[in-house]
């Protein structure tokens, strides 16, 4: 399997289906990007008491080889769904790893621009803030506090992405081989920004292609407010970090 790509669920059921779709209907591009008819989607979910896990299982017998789901006992946090995404999807021999949302603010469209970057990037980020991305139908909190935590994280922890905080991910196999996962020490969403910290400390090729991020079409938020202290916490430890360094 050439290319994985990991999408965490709770409470995701009206988007998951139609995102899987898209991301499977990508291999009609395989006479541009021929990676993409090897391409599979593992669902990651939480125990999601709206059924998310039962569609997935639909899913991955429909599309058997294609769709995979990982079950996990209770809500434990978007980076530790990540890391069990991650060894699934190294035991499948896949070479380039994707990470994305699953409620289409990370489309599918833009994966393909994400693969054609790879080939000289070991980190490919799908950015808000690079010329070309942008944000639509967020409010102006919203906008306003992804700017500032991305301001902070790349002051803080001197990360070099204009768009830190970002999911929507391609990672070489070898970059996450060489991170050490036991180590991490973030589980919710500044586990994004730790992981950028720990592939540019390696000293891996960290580049941006710009995406349109929408809001979600389904389903609400999962940032609170005890995420966003928790990832202040992560910023100012990573600071202390790199200043002791």
């Amino acid at each position: 399997m050439d290319i994985c790509v990991i999408i965490p669920t709770y409470n995701e059921v009206d988007n998951l289906e139609p995102l899987v779709v898209e991301i499977l209907a990508l291999s009609s591009s395989v006479q541009s990007y021929p990676g993409l008819k090897d391409i599979c989607v593992i669902n990651v979910d939480d125990a999601s008491p709206d059924g998310t896990g039962e569609l997935a299982e639909r899913l991955a017998a429909s599309h058997p080889g294609q769709v995979l789901a990982v079950h996990r006992p209770g809500k434990l946090g978007l980076g530790t769904a990540y890391l069990a995404g991650f060894e699934r999807s190294i035991q499948l021999g896949a070479q380039r790893i994707i990470t994305m949302d699953a409620d289409f603010s990370h489309h599918p469209r833009f994966i393909p621009a994400m693969i054609d970057k790879s080939v000289n990037s070991d980190l490919v980020i799908g950015s808000r803030y690079v010329a070309g991305g942008g944000v639509r139908g967020s409010s102006t909190y919203r906008r306003l506090l992804s700017r500032s935590a991305n301001l902070t994280a790349r002051l803080a922890a001197g990360l070099v992405a204009r768009d830190a905080t970002a999911g929507f991910r391609l990672y070489r196999r070898e970059v996450l081989e060489s991170i050490p996962f036991k180590h991490i020490f973030s589980s919710g969403y500044s586990f994004l920004v730790e992981m950028l910290y720990l592939v540019q400390e390696q000293g891996w090729q960290v580049n941006e292609v710009p995406i349109l991020f929408e809001d979600r079409r389904a389903g609400t938020t999962k940032i609170s407010r005890m995420e966003i202290v928790r990832a202040a916490y992560t910023v100012a430890r990573l600071g202390w970090r790199r200043l002791c360094r």
